[in-house]
């Protein structure tokens, strides 16, 4: 046998023995109780932990009994803001944003009460309703400045045929219905906005005159009661059973069933829980391989918990029937997603509170039993009832309410330690930090046992450890060992923050519970269910069909699809992505084409795919959503249209700010023209951490002097500020721009023949930007998502579409963090210039000689960049893919219709004004490849900033210059020709 031989087997045999030693480790603890048993959990480590939670409002009310009788206060009895009002009879307060209203309410005896609302929403920016709570002035804890109140949705009857089935493109697809609101009356509870606290949240109430006040933090409403309600629990199955009447069927209902399809819902909390379409299952009903048939409801929409979907039927007579479930739960294995079941708008007994669905990638026909199968029996009275499926976290919930405090304090003790080590502490140094922080040592035992109680905790819920809690165990164990040998703590030190943002996105994966709805069956006792169609052969049929109908059908043709002789024919492609894709097709059917008569063939397609099909004759008519920067490049080779040759180019772009169409004008030295329509426009603003900055006594800079002046306070806690650095992954020039902006210089020379940054004002704002990294410390490579939910970077420059990112990846800092407006430079008078840097994306025609299809593209561009169209498409993308697609609009009309807070739309709005587009010209790319590289040179070789600058600016107008030529401008010295 050969060395080599040899030690390969060595190395197996190796493998084998640590495998086996960690089966047998693993299976001899099968907890982690002995590490935690006998410990106080709840107490926290001084200095640690939030004291404002409501885990900790109930200990401080521990031993408080529950009311006994509902209160009902007087709600046309307020103080404060708010307008009284008459709704469908009855006297109600209307409150808007900003309103704080109070109420005087006399409570008989003190105890614990719930607080249930009965409002209306009005006709407003759509999104849901948010309030803050006070009780004698006085936030109770922190979940009560979060309180949100869902709307009504349902799906718009016009979007229906006249038999109530679904609409079709003349490619047999269904077409998607719009999502309209109902304004109708609802009562909800305040509780949990995240869902973690499954039941409503309880409030306590001293005996006598007290007052409850609510603080409109975003969208009017409609109040017309509310009520202070004991705290109760809904009864067992049993006792459910016992309280309803005894009833004799008659056989036709006990063999009698209705189906609701899934698709078919009433009512939902949501707009993006529309009607979605399934071509992976032979199972689904109704079932089409190859065409967009909707056939069932809920998906990655139905995500969080209180969300809600409902559906109406009718019984025939009195009596007790089953209720029969079909859903899939494909989405996360080894976890279960829970809904809470309510009949008529009540929960009916506590098996329902919490109904779980395990993995699976196949459709399961479930009909509601108890642990020994026996279906459960509800009793309905005759005639019309609703269903409906609530998402919750179940008993996940509590696990993931502790995760999140969890969290919160490991990154407190990390900001902790942070203060002495720095980011990447000395590994040979003795820190001493036993000494230095004893609380912090103290703080970390605790947690770690924490952990270790939470993964118990989760593999007795999921009946395994995945790998979403197995970081939480990877912290415990890590946190163990620091504890033990303190010096640890320096080695690991970055591998310990990786650790907690790892904790953060399993919390987030964690908190997911998606579920699919194919259909409900309400029915008799005697109904069986129907087996379903999933078995071996029914796949294989489907799974052949499939690759048999993806030879035919053109996926990327969307809509209604009209034959290219069709007369008032335009061909619009898109280069974003399937959903806007949809969306957009779905407006142009139901609203563009009907209006004008114009026809529309949508195509999806790659953004490279243009410039080879426009040169190649074979391209659209009008393109989308391409970068700002593509309408002046074709520009230059004569490849699209100047807008400003039609008569009401000047009506058309009233809605947006000159420096949205900067970037899109470009001048051949004999014309001027604007070559695209904006259709969004990103610009930075300033994030902040409202608690770190309160911890360290700082005010939210206001300029970049003031930033400078809280620079040794923050990074004397070794903590940083993030601004954009144009680094290698991502060439970010918006901070050097807006400086130059700030301090009153420009881009380019008037006639855009030449850039002028190597004038004083550039120089200036060179001097400045570079001094930040060189003079200041700014760090220039940073994860400022990670760093920002850690604290670690409390403030920092970012576009503002960083809002939508923060608001689903980072739950844990939720009402701990804002934005604001950029920082500006302080002028002689006063005032302050926060001019800042702005792009977006832009639509264009191409060039034709066909005068029709001009006018036509014209009308379908000026359709689609209109304010309504672009409130729609911006509502219908937030609908369909949730708030982290909030669409950043250049229309400054649909900007405000837009699901932002009144004070959000306030920073944006003014931002927005001080925006400033990057002008493109002939070479214009070297000036932003150069700027970079001085930028770099001054950065890494420390060379001298003002003669960086002035040698690289020569390099970038000789490039222009050439370019000039090849293009035939005018060059100021040269007779140029075009």
């Amino acid at each position: 046998m050969g060395k080599k031989t040899r030690g390969v087997l060595i190395g197996i045999l190796c493998a084998v023995v640590i495998i086996a030693g960690v089966l047998l480790l693993s299976k001899g603890e099968s907890n982690f109780r002995a590490k935690y048993e006998g410990v106080d959990l709840t107490t926290d480590v001084e200095g640690m932990g939030r004291s404002d939670t409501y885990d900790g409002y109930l200990r401080d009310h521990e031993g408080v009994a529950t009311g006994s009788e509902v209160v009902e206060v007087d709600v046309t009895a307020f103080e404060g803001d708010g307008e009284a009002c008459q709704e469908d009879g009855a006297d109600c307060v209307y409150t808007a944003d900003k309103h704080y209203t109070t109420w005087k309410v006399t409570v008989p005896e003190e105890g614990m009460y719930t607080i249930l609302l009965d409002y209306k929403t009005t006709q407003a920016r759509g999104v849901d309703i948010e309030r803050e709570l006070y009780i004698n002035e006085e936030l109770p804890f922190a979940g009560a400045a979060n309180l949100r109140f869902s709307r009504l949705w349902t799906d718009d009857p016009e979007d229906f045929a006249e038999d109530g089935s679904f609409r079709k493109d003349n490619q047999g697809n269904h077409i998607r219905p719009s999502q309209i609101e109902v304004f109708d009356w609802q009562q909800a509870y305040c509780r949990d906005d995240m869902g973690y606290t499954i039941d409503p949240y309880q409030f306590y109430f001293q005996a006598g005159e007290n007052t409850i006040s609510l603080k409109a933090i975003n969208e009017p409403f409609i109040l017309r009661g509310i009520k202070l309600v004991p705290v109760t629990e809904n009864p067992t199955y049993d006792a459910y059973l016992g309280a309803q009447p005894e009833v004799n069927m008659s056989e036709d209902a006990m063999n009698w069933s209705v189906t609701l399809q899934g698709e078919h819902a009433d009512l939902r909390s949501s707009p993006s829980l529309y009607p979605r379409y399934d071509h992976a299952s032979p199972a689904t009903e109704p079932y089409d391989v190859s065409k967009t048939v909707f056939n069932y409801i809920g998906g990655d929409p139905w995500n969080n918990a209180g969300q809600w979907i409902e559906w109406e039927f009718d019984v025939p007579e009195d009596g007790y029937y089953n209720i029969t479930l079909k859903v899939r739960q494909t989405y996360q294995r080894g976890a279960l997603s829970c809904r809470t079941l309510y009949l008529d708008g009540k929960v009916p007994f506590d098996a329902m509170e919490n109904l779980a669905f395990s993995y699976d990638t196949n459709w399961d026909l479930n009909t509601l039993s108890d642990a020994e199968g026996n279906p459960y029996s509800f009793y309905l009275t005759e005639g019309h009832h609703t269903i409906r499926l609530e998402a919750t976290l179940g008993a996940m919930g509590g696990i993931l309410k502790d995760m999140e405090d969890s969290i919160f304090r490991l990154n407190q003790i990390y900001r902790k330690l942070l203060v002495l080590t720095g980011v990447n502490p000395d590994r040979f140094r003795d820190y001493n930090l036993g000494k230095v922080y004893p609380e912090v040592i103290e703080a970390m035992d605790l947690e770690s046992k924490r952990l270790y109680k939470l993964v118990d905790d989760t593999v007795a819920l999921t009946g395994q450890k995945s790998d979403r809690v197995a970081v939480a165990q990877t912290l415990a164990v890590q946190l163990e060992q620091f504890v033990d040998r303190n010096e640890r703590i320096t080695q690991s030190f970055v591998n310990f923050k990786d650790n907690i943002t790892s904790l953060g996105t399993a919390m987030q994966n964690m908190a997911e519970t998606k579920l699919d709805v194919d259909l409900i069956v309400i029915s008799g006792a005697n109904v069986e269910q129907k087996k379903l169609k999933q078995g071996f052969f029914a796949k294989a049929v489907h799974e052949v069909s499939a690759c048999a109908a993806s030879y035919f059908v053109d996926y990327n043709a969307l809509g209604d699809v009209y034959d290219e002789e069709s007369d008032d024919l335009i061909e619009v492609w898109i280069v974003t992505g399937r959903d806007q894709s949809n969306v957009l097709k779905t407006m142009v059917d139901d609203s563009f084409t009907p209006k004008t008569g114009i026809k529309v063939n949508v195509k999806l397609v790659a953004p490279d795919a243009i410039l080879t099909a426009v040169v190649a004759g074979n391209g659209p008519d009008v393109v989308l959503s391409v970068d700002g920067w593509f309408a002046v490049n074709y520009a230059m080779r004569n490849a699209v249209e100047d807008l400003t040759q039609f008569d009401d180019f000047d009506e058309v772009v009233k809605p947006f700010y000159q420096s949205a169409l900067d970037p899109l004008t470009y001048d051949d030295g004999s014309h001027k023209g604007v070559y695209g329509l904006p259709e969004t426009q990103i610009f930075s603003v300033l994030f902040y951490r409202e608690d770190v900055l309160e911890e360290l006594g700082v005010e939210v800079p206001q300029t970049w002097e003031e930033l400078i002046a809280v620079l040794p306070t923050i990074q004397g806690n070794n903590m940083s500020v993030g601004v954009p650095f144009p680094d290698i992954s991502n060439v970010d020039m918006s901070g050097f721009n807006a400086l130059i902006y700030q301090n009153g210089g420009t881009i380019y020379d008037d006639d855009a023949q030449r850039t002028v940054i190597d004038s004083e004002a550039g120089v200036a704002a060179f001097k400045l930007y570079t001094s930040l990294y060189n003079d200041y410390g700014l760090p220039t490579v940073f994860d400022f998502v990670s760093r920002f939910r850690s604290g670690e970077m409390p403030l920092g420059v970012g576009q503002y579409t960083l809002y939508n990112t923060l608001t689903v990846s980072a739950p844990e800092i939720r009402g701990l963090w804002d934005f604001t407006l950029y920082p500006g430079t302080m002028k002689e008078d006063g005032t302050i210039d926060r001019s800042v840097h702005a792009n977006g994306a832009c639509c264009m025609m191409v060039a034709t000689d066909d005068e029709k299809v001009k006018q036509n593209a014209w009308e379908f561009m000026k359709w689609w960049v209109s304010t309504e169209s672009q409130v729609r498409f911006g509502r219908e993308m937030e609908s369909v893919l949730g708030s982290s697609a909030r669409y950043a609009t250049a229309n400054t009309e649909a900007l405000k219709q837009l699901a932002w807070s009144s004070d959000q739309l306030a920073v944006l709005e003014e931002q927005q004004s001080w925006a400033r587009g990057f002008p493109e010209i002939a070479g214009g790319y070297s000036t932003t490849r150069h700027m970079t590289n001085a930028i770099r040179k001054v950065i890494n070789d420390k060379d001298d900033p003002r003669e960086t600058l002035l040698t690289y600016t020569r390099t970038i107008n000789e490039e222009i210059k050439i370019k000039r030529r090849e293009f035939g401008l005018p060059i100021d010295g040269e007779e140029g020709k075009k």
